[in-house]
């Protein structure tokens, strides 16, 4: 989570814009589809080739955003929690998209700003978080090299394209995972960055005029809505702070799911309602989001999955020369930035998404037909997005469905900049 990024609200009509864009994309679906594609017979797996993976995942363990109220329901977050462990030492560098210096990180000034009780500054990645990132690159190991021998025992730069928000957890994140992935080697790697006023790896309230708009005091409101304002209220005073208006459901699970990842000893409060705590926290963050609202969704992650879009769609064109493209791509990201993505696809289990998650996307072509295929996974269980037919799903039914909340930048901008066109409702 990130702070600012939950704010939420209004439904708005698909306009000409959205219309214009998905006629363009209907143009450049026209590459992924096969030969003869009105056959729908099985497919013989093993006739598939793996040309290209993509993985989106949230960085790992942390410590809290924002601490409780009261300082004996917190937890001593001790410096020692944050020793490196050794197997994840790997060299790396930061750039910026055009490799230039790395960009000020306004979230980690921030985030220094708060020391939690027993001196650790909030939102950095741990010990655990560290040994959690690891296991995934070793997991991404197993399945991408030894497995299958698609990437190199060690990193070549042709093969492999790292993007991290420029958050220094994510980025500590990503070494971690590389240090898993490249067990033979420790760098150096680059890591590429954005600015922050310009950043599309999570949903950009504060470059976003249109989102900002209609999600102010969204969250603020979801405490309010029936439901999640009695479970609320009921959580607070078994508490003992009822008076604490600054406390939701997301505070609430941010501190939980960091003592138990840690098993460090949580409030036996939070303990006995973990269940309903994680649950009104994700509809807190739905209402936030407003999944139902197109243009909302759009905005929040349409950039990022155009980047994803543009990934498929030049692996699999004729004409992309050699070396544009590449074997793995890799996004470190954030809860906030896999909601809305799932919710996109199609495959939301309307559970938090935990640390270390990911979402991994493969491209493959069918040796002897040339037709193309796209497999998802989350958290390491094979998906069946939205308009697929089933988990080996043809890549024009997977672009179109990717299409529907896809945005290129100039439309991002031009979306942003927009007027509602309608009233805000409760909590605006």
């Amino acid at each position: 989570m990130i702070p600012g990024v939950f704010r939420v609200r209004v439904w708005a009509p698909v306009g000409v814009l959205t219309s214009l864009a998905y006629c363009l994309h209907q143009r450049r679906v026209a590459l992924a589809e096969p030969r003869g594609s009105d056959d729908r017979s099985p497919v013989d797996p093993s006739l598939l080739e793996l040309k290209m993976v993509q993985v989106v995942f949230r960085h790992g363990a942390r410590s809290p955003l924002k601490p409780l109220p009261q300082e004996e329901q917190q937890v001593e977050w001790k410096p020692q929690l944050l020793e490196v462990p050794p197997q994840t030492q790997f060299d790396y560098t930061v750039t910026n998209l055009a490799g230039g210096l790395k960009p000020h990180s306004p979230f980690d000034a921030q985030y220094r700003e708060t020391t939690l009780k027993g001196g650790v500054f909030a939102g950095q990645l741990t010990q655990v978080g560290m040994q959690q990132m690891f296991a995934l690159g070793e997991r991404l190991r197993k399945s991408y090299v030894e497995d299958v021998p698609f990437l190199s025992p060690t990193f070549h730069p042709l093969e492999v394209f790292i993007r991290s928000s420029n958050i220094y957890r994510n980025l500590e994140s990503t070494r971690c995972l590389l240090a898993g992935l490249f067990q033979r080697q420790k760098g150096p790697i680059v890591i590429h960055t954005d600015e922050a006023s310009s950043e599309v790896l999570y949903p950009n309230y504060q470059n976003c005029w249109n989102l900002q708009e209609r999600t102010r005091g969204r969250r603020q409101a979801a405490c309010l809505q029936p439901g999640i304002s009695e479970d609320l209220k009921k959580v607070k005073e078994e508490m003992g702070i009822a008076g604490s208006n600054g406390v939701d459901f997301l505070i609430l699970l941010d501190n939980m799911a960091a003592e138990q990842e840690h098993g460090l000893p949580s409030c036996p409060t939070l303990k006995r309602f973990a269940r309903m705590i994680e649950q009104r926290a994700v509809d807190t963050a739905l209402y936030v989001l407003q999944g139902e609202d197109r243009e909302s969704l759009q905005m929040a992650v349409g950039p990022f999955l155009h980047i994803l879009e543009s990934n498929l769609l030049s692996a699999v064109d004729p004409a992309t020369l050699p070396g544009k493209t590449r074997k793995l791509y890799l996004y470190a990201a954030h809860d906030v930035t896999l909601m809305p993505l799932l919710l996109a696809l199609g495959i939301f289990d309307h559970k938090w998404p935990p640390f270390a998650g990911d979402l991994t996307m493969e491209l493959h072509q069918h040796q002897e037909s040339g037709a193309w295929f796209v497999r998802l996974y989350y958290q390491g269980k094979e998906q069946v997005p939205r308009g697929c037919p089933d988990r080996l799903c043809p890549l024009d039914k997977f672009l179109n469905t990717m299409s529907v909340y896809t945005l290129s930048p100039e439309k991002y901008r031009t979306l942003c900049s927009q007027a509602q066109t309608m009233g805000r409702g409760n909590g605006e």
